[in-house]
């Protein structure tokens, strides 16, 4: 019987497992480490966030990004992007260094037990924990628009499905979304000679702009601190203060989570694109189709009248919708009995307990209990510390029978509403 059982071996998992070996706990952590960075991102991928941001966490600080970045002659500064091979490299170095062993076969499924919980592995192994940390990462909650979800995989794939674009190497694709993803994935096809297009709903782009130096006079730094999620007070508050961020009103919360930092490409991928790639705006598509050769779009915009158009495949960059119907690993007798936020993700009490005792969550999974920062690296170090405070305190405490939602840390006040089946 486990202390912990870590679902999960990327940024979230990793940070969770460092600090939970620190304060003595027995645990496992299963799952293939930086899998998403790993198996689900193509060659020449560069990290958004700023390597000062994208730090994995362990109670001393010691494994570091700058730290790896060092030890391989290779420096980590502000406004220079990480290649997200090196981060990948990063995170298995921080694993090796930072955690016990990790057992990297996949979870398939997690339900309520007695003593606690009952995990099966991939190959039929059972594990018992009395506590458990879903650190599942994005992989789980992929988004791709209606009109084009039962299209055969051939036409349309998601981005995070691709580690190789190689296979569109001469061939015509649209790429749909606005953000990073998107755009950054164009800029790699039309670079290998794809004939490549974007089309947004959006009216025009969004670029972020170069940020501002690190050292710089005090009173531009008052006015527009630094933080993990860009310059600005709302940033610096979305960033640094998970925990009062947690104490806004629910709807407040889960607008925020679904519209802060929306879709903008990073300013050293602009030049790549816009040179290059045929961008399609206000555009919003109704119907797709299969036809020889590939498949046809119609689509109709706000301002404007109908395109139809044919591509050969399309790839959705539509990002990840975290919404407890798609924690498929959860039986159906503990998933349908978690509270649920107003937008169907999983509720988190202070100490990121679902209102199931003994059952934590971590990453894009909490984004609407805790903030936009949860959608990135830098909400790991949070996450971490405040994790394993929760699981230190259900060991030593509340009986695992318990479910009332004053023991996971909400008031009867504030206790969400219930999932209906």
């Amino acid at each position: 019987m486990y202390d912990l059982l870590v679902v999960g071996a990327g940024p979230y998992g990793l940070s969770i497992a460092s600090h939970a070996a620190a304060a003595g706990l027995n645990l496992r952590v299963l799952g293939r480490p930086m899998a998403s960075w790993r198996d689900h991102m193509p060659p020449g991928m560069f990290l958004k966030s700023e390597p000062w941001a994208s730090n994995l966490t362990d109670p001393e600080g010691r494994w570091r990004l700058d730290t790896y970045c060092a030890t391989r002659g290779m420096t980590a500064r502000h406004a220079e992007p990480i290649p997200v091979t090196t981060f990948a490299a990063y995170g298995l170095w921080f694993a090796s260094n930072a955690v016990p062993p990790v057992d990297e076969r996949m979870v398939s499924r997690v339900a309520a037990h007695p003593a606690g919980f009952e995990a099966v592995t991939e190959d039929g192994e059972v594990l018992h924990a009395r506590t458990v940390a879903l650190a599942v990462g994005v992989m789980p909650f992929t988004q791709i628009p209606a009109p084009l979800r039962r299209l055969h995989p051939s036409l349309v794939s998601h981005s995070s499905h691709h580690s190789d674009l190689e296979q569109f190497r001469g061939r015509d694709v649209t790429v749909i979304g606005g953000g990073q993803a998107a755009l950054e994935t164009a800029a790699l096809l039309a670079q290998q000679g794809t004939r490549v297009r974007v089309m947004a709903r959006a009216d025009r782009l969004q670029w972020n702009d170069v940020p501002p130096p690190w050292q710089r006079p005090w009173w531009q730094s008052a006015r527009m601190p630094h933080s993990g999620l860009g310059c600005g007070w709302r940033n610096w508050f979305y960033a640094e203060r998970p925990g009062l961020f947690r104490r806004l009103p629910e709807s407040v919360r889960t607008r925020v989570a679904a519209t802060a930092l929306g879709p903008a490409g990073a300013w050293w991928v602009r030049d790549r694109v816009e040179p290059v790639v045929e961008v399609l705006l206000d555009r919003e598509i109704t119907a797709a189709s299969a036809v020889p050769g590939g498949l046809r779009l119609d689509t109709v915009s706000l301002t404007g009248g109908p395109l139809t158009l044919e591509t050969e495949h399309v790839i959705a960059a539509t990002g990840f919708r975290a919404t407890l119907d798609r924690l498929g690993l959860l039986s159906d007798e503990l998933r349908d009995g978690l509270a649920t936020t107003a937008d169907g993700s999983p509720a988190a009490g202070r100490d990121l307990e679902s209102s199931h005792p003994g059952l934590f969550l971590a990453g894009l999974l909490t984004a609407s209990s805790f903030g936009p920062a949860m959608r990135f690296v830098h909400g790991a170090t949070f996450t971490a510390t405040a994790l394993v405070r929760g699981v230190r305190r259900r060991l030593r405490g509340t009986p695992l029978s318990d479910t009332s939602p004053a023991r996971v840390g909400w008031s009867a006040a504030e206790a969400p509403s219930r999932a209906r089946c």
